[in-house]
């Protein structure tokens, strides 16, 4: 068998491999949900996109023979390090065919590169930040994945593992389905806040969306300014993350929840895309607006994007609130009776509060998904 040689990114031919390999990796998957091409070149792209004008990336390949097995990115996201008063090295767009010797020399590379960098320890998979997709998926195998979910093979931890990761913080997923009954009390209980306090519900204006955005922006950041791994987006991210999102974005399921007129607490459910997705193989191509016509049936679930409160507001049940109102758009409303399910996630596994409002609400944890840490020597 031929050695393993791991090549940087540099050439225009070598991004093309870099984006096309999980083609490869996946072709006898049948669960494996092809990203669009165009979106994943430009989310690597440090001439495009926001995320690379505070954060820097060397990408690698490795090549067995003639054949590419495996790509690595190597990520110091200088934001991040400035906010926490850290050192970290990331590593992300992991992909790679069963092959420790590929890993090991990718996963060597990419250390060598944030050492050099004067990084302290190594994070990962993000891809490139928490911000955006993150962690390996170890449990949960048998379930399809839904939009913006992490996916891989079984056998991926065992790659990581043998290179000294260890877990750092495992994320959550939890799921709802059609037959999702939450217990009698959340009703009452949901009442009740809504009944006794200022509390009501707004759809998302997307006639004003510049503006839905920077209220996201605020409620994101103080609800999850103090958790683990969390780093403030730029408003550029943001825009791009909205541009990323409109096309998909349903007022009915994307809210506010306003005490008085403020925005107090924020909601963001999309469509899973996901069956679209794996109609596109990665292209949508001139015929990509008739296979949304013909196909768009096969969309029937949600995924939970985002969810956060002020933090004045937390401790008074708006979770509730918010899920009696998804239980109301789920089952009741004639329109989304194709919907099946929402996954809801992800969750930090220590979020004791919000992650116990989940289970009292009727979800189920679905998938488990984690993020490692390697400390680097000098």
């Amino acid at each position: 068998m031929e050695q393993v040689k791991v090549i940087p990114v540099e050439q225009p031919w070598q991004m093309k491999a870099f984006v096309d390999l999980p083609w490869k990796i996946y072709a006898r998957d049948p669960l494996w949900v092809p990203p669009l091409k165009k979106e994943v070149a430009r989310l690597l792209d440090p001439q495009a996109h926001p995320f690379w004008k505070f954060a820097q990336r060397r990408l690698f390949l490795a090549q067995r023979g003639s054949e590419m097995v495996g790509r690595i990115a190597a990520i110091v996201d200088q934001n991040y390090n400035r906010f926490h008063d850290e050192r970290m090295g990331i590593w992300g767009f992991f992909e790679c065919l069963d092959d420790p010797e590929a890993a090991a020399a990718l996963f060597t590379a990419a250390e060598e590169w944030v050492k050099a960098q004067g990084m302290k320890f190594f994070r990962g998979p993000l891809n490139p930040s928490t911000n955006y997709e993150g962690g390996m998926l170890v449990e949960g195998f048998e379930q399809a994945p839904v939009f913006m979910m992490t996916y891989n093979p079984p056998y991926y931890p065992g790659l990581v593992e043998s290179q000294g990761f260890r877990k750092e913080k495992d994320l959550l997923a939890f799921w709802v389905g059609r037959n999702w009954q939450p217990p009698a009390w959340v009703h009452r209980l949901a009442r009740r806040i809504i009944s006794k306090t200022d509390i009501k519900m707004r759809p998302m204006r997307l006639e004003d969306f510049h503006r839905e955005l920077k209220y996201v922006k605020e409620i994101y950041h103080e609800a999850w300014f103090d958790n683990w791994g969390f780093v403030p987006m730029t408003d550029a991210e943001l825009e791009e993350m909205g541009r990323h999102l409109a096309r998909i974005l349903n007022p009915d399921v994307c809210f506010f929840l306003l005490d008085g007129e403020e925005p107090v607490g924020v909601g963001m459910v999309i469509d899973d895309i996901n069956p679209l997705l794996k109609r596109f193989n990665g292209k949508i191509g001139v015929l990509g607006w008739l296979k949304f016509l013909l196909y768009r049936k096969e969309i029937v679930g949600w995924r939970g994007l985002i969810f956060g409160i002020r933090r004045k507001y937390q401790q008074q049940g708006l979770p509730l609130v918010a899920f009696d109102y998804l239980y109301k758009m789920l089952m009741e409303n004639e329109k989304y009776k194709r919907y099946k399910y929402i996954e809801l996630g992800w969750n930090l596994e220590d979020n004791d509060l919000i992650n116990q409002w989940y289970l009292d609400g009727g979800a189920k944890v679905n998938k488990r998904f984690r993020v490692y840490r390697k400390d680097l020597e000098p």
